[in-house]
């Protein structure tokens, strides 16, 4: 269970080599002992993801687990949920892509609406009704500032995000007479080895800053936040701008 001050007792990262999802899992260790189940492709990121959280002390299982496959997910879920209750679990797996790509070839273009899109909602479903069983939980998933207003600089990548926000925002409002939470978290640039040797946005922020506002919105049941807090404000100016003005803009 989450304890009164909004930590839990186990934690579930679908994307278990994110770095977002790896600097929320040490905050949460440091606190409490946790149990932690690394769902991701096997590789040596997750072995070594595993060894990193071991040494502070977390219980540690990992899951192979292919966002693309989505007919495996039914029993990756199954799997996550065995050997009992998820207190918090974490979507946090995506592509990034070549974003002129992502645009004129075909495979590239289905393969970013099937990670960021359709896997996502396909595990959200599944958790969903894991979390509705277990009658407790909260179900964070990582959206991005990009799922705002559609920029030419990567609006392919940006409408997969608009879609997983859409559907999690839907969630949140779905599950609300459960008691499980969910809150849509919606980072601006996060340098993190995605994003390495891109020039980085205004309001950049670590995966270290994004797991606080991560652990606040779990602590607090936030149903969105923005990292930085900011950024919810500079979106929400872009978000009206007349296009001929927005398309104009070095963003």
């Amino acid at each position: 269970m989450i304890d009164a001050v909004g930590n839990p007792q186990s934690l579930l990262l679908l994307g278990g080599t994110s770095e977002i999802a790896l600097a929320t899992a040490e905050h949460y260790a440091t606190r409490r002992p946790l149990r932690v189940i690394l769902a991701a492709r096997p590789s040596p990121r997750l072995d070594a993801a595993a060894e990193r959280l071991d040494r502070l002390g977390a219980t540690v299982m990992t899951l192979p687990f292919d966002a693309a496959d989505t007919a495996s997910h039914v029993a990756t879920i199954e799997k996550a949920f065995a050997d009992g209750d998820v207190d918090v679990t974490l979507v946090a797996f995506g592509l990034l892509g070549d974003q002129e790509k992502a645009w004129t070839d075909h495979r590239s273009a289905v393969e970013l609406a099937q990670v960021n899109y359709v896997g996502a909602v396909s595990v959200g479903v599944l958790v969903a009704d894991a979390l509705q069983r277990q009658g407790h939980g909260a179900l964070v998933a990582l959206s991005s500032a990009a799922a705002e207003r559609p920029r030419r600089a990567n609006f392919a990548y940006g409408s997969t995000k608009a879609g997983l926000d859409t559907f999690y925002t839907g969630l949140t409002e779905a599950l609300r007479p459960s008691g499980v939470k969910v809150s849509v978290i919606r980072p601006g640039f996060v340098h993190t080895k995605m994003t390495a040797g891109m020039k980085a946005a205004p309001l950049s922020v670590t995966p270290e800053q994004v797991a606080e506002v991560i652990v606040d919105a779990v602590a607090n049941g936030r149903e969105q936040a923005w990292a930085p807090a900011p950024m919810r404000y500079v979106m929400s100016a872009l978000r009206h701008l007349p296009r001929p003005i927005f398309r104009r803009l070095p963003i």
